[in-house]
Formats: structure tokens, sequence, C-alpha cells
């Protein structure tokens, strides 16, 4: 087993192959905190991945639940080894950033690092990882009145630091990213149509390189993937699938199976269905050329 996955991604697998253990065990969360002692709540944090649990709690836990295959334990007990190590070295613990980012944002950088594909639909803008830093300055300039400036720095700086690690990856060819967004990502100028332009250059030339794939869903599409604002849905190795989205200024990690296998079925039917590649960059050239055309202004009426 390797021992350089993230401790999220560790942590995940383990609380899955527990969940799936007990179940097969026909044990209730309930019987498995009397049995071993522990509070009901620690049971469903470790299940929830809120926790992680020691290994000096897992081997007797294993036991319980029936497993004893020497293999699956051993990969179990590293797991649990790995979920508790703090990533010390990776970027996003320094302080400047760990004391800004939410716990939401950190457990998707960890789990960007480990992801084969990423899926990212949006109908307002530009998924985060993939905006320019003038475009994300002035989506986060939104919330100067409520935001502190060092936060909104702070999470700017993460925001290129995301972008670099992932599009490295991309580039090396370690992850699939499919971009799906609504026609009005593409024409939303937040003000300023420069920007928008050298954001929409920034992903034409991604998607001509190869690095990422996008495609549009156009005003006249019949349906939508959701009602959502937008999200990521990011497939883990060995560890199935995790939804981030954000809503305004509060953000989570949805790791509910039942929701990001229905949402991965739709995205992958509509992104089937709707423009693609080559139609989506003959669309974004045309709006970049638009972009650049000096705008008229009218004369008033006398």
């Amino acid at each position: 087993m390797a021992e350089d996955i993230s401790p999220a991604v560790a942590r995940r697998r383990l609380r899955l192959a527990l969940r799936d253990a007990r179940e097969r065990a026909s044990r209730t969360q309930q019987e498995v905190a009397e049995e071993m002692e522990w509070s009901l709540s620690k049971v469903i944090r470790i299940e929830n991945g809120d926790n992680s649990i020691a290994p000096n709690d897992l081997r007797p836990l294993l036991s319980y639940l029936g497993i004893t295959d020497k293999v699956e334990i051993a990969e179990h007990m590293a797991d649990a080894r790995i979920a508790r190590r703090r990533q010390r070295q990776a970027w996003y613990q320094r302080p400047e950033f760990r004391e800004h980012l939410t716990p939401a944002m950190t457990r998707l950088i960890e789990y960007e690092a480990e992801a084969t594909i990423v899926r990212y639909f949006y109908i307002n803008y530009v998924a985060g990882a993939l905006q320019t830093p003038e475009y994300a300055q002035t989506l986060i300039n939104r919330y100067e009145v409520v935001l502190d400036h060092t936060l909104m720095e702070s999470r700017l700086r993460a925001r290129q630091l995301r972008r670099k690690d992932l599009l490295d990856r991309a580039t090396a060819g370690a992850i699939d990213i499919r971009a799906l967004f609504d026609e009005s990502v593409f024409r939303r100028t937040n003000g300023d149509r420069t920007i928008l332009a050298d954001q929409l250059r920034e992903l034409d030339q991604l998607s001509s390189q190869g690095v990422i794939k996008l495609r549009m869903v156009p005003f006249d599409a019949t349906a939508a993937v959701t009602n959502l604002a937008g999200f990521d849905l990011l497939t883990l190795p060995d560890a199935g699938e995790v939804l981030y989205r954000e809503i305004g200024l509060t953000d989570e990690v949805v790791e509910n199976h039942a929701t990001t296998s229905r949402l991965r079925e739709r995205f992958d039917q509509i992104w089937s269905n709707v423009a693609n590649e080559n139609n989506t960059h003959d669309f974004v050239r045309q709006q970049i050329s638009d972009l650049e055309k000096p705008v008229a202004h009218r004369t008033p009426e006398t």
C-alpha cells in the first residue's frame, strides 16, 4: 500500500471500509459503541470522517467486525497511521493559509492532490481552480464589505496555488479535468470585459493544449445538471467520489454516495449531449473577439 497518499484520502478509505464491515456484520453504530466502550458520537464521527481512529482502537474494532485477513488488517492499520499524520510540509498547512481556509476547503485541497478525475459544473462563473488571478480578484471583491482584507488576500493566494498544483498534475497526465460551464459563464463580464477576455483566452489555451476538457451548456439546452450554483466532483483512487460546493460565503464537502453518484451520472449525461470541445472552442474564440471590440457608446438624445 502506498504511503504517500494524503491523510484525507486515507481517512476516507478507512471510514468507508469500517462502515461497510459494520453493515456486513449486521451491527448498528450503537452496538459498536457499546462493545468498544465508546460514545455513540465517536462512532458516528469516525464513520463520517470527522475524526480519525487511533491504531490501538482500530485493531480490536476490526476483530469485533470479523476482519481477520492479515493483509486487509495491515492495509487498514496503514491507513489509520496515515490518516493521523499532519502534512506539515504542505503549503496549505502554513499559518498564513491554515488560519484563513475553511475546513471544507482544506479537505478539498487534500483530495485534489490525489484525485484522478475532477468534474466542474458552474453556471455563474469559472471554477475556482481554473480562475486567473484577475478574474478571481474581481469575484472576491464582491465580499470586501464582509471579509477581512488579510483573509481575502490569503484565499486569493491559495486559489492560485491550487490552480498551479492542479494544472501541473493535469499536464503530467495524473488527473483528467472536465469543465462543463453554462453559456452565461462565457458571457458574464463581472464588470470588466478585458478580464473576462483574458480568462476565456486562458481556458481556450488550456483546452487546446489538452490540459483540460472544456464544454459549454448552451442557453437552448433542454436540461440542466442541477439547480445548485455549481460544484467540483472529484474521483479518488480506491475511495469513490466527493463533492465540493460553495453557496455564497459558505462551503461544504459532501461524501454521501447517493448524492455524488447521482450528480456524476447527470453530469456525464449532459456532457455527452451538449456542445463538444470544437464547438465550444469556436464559441469561446468568438466571445474573445467580441469582448475585444470597442464598446459603442450611445449619443444622448437632444
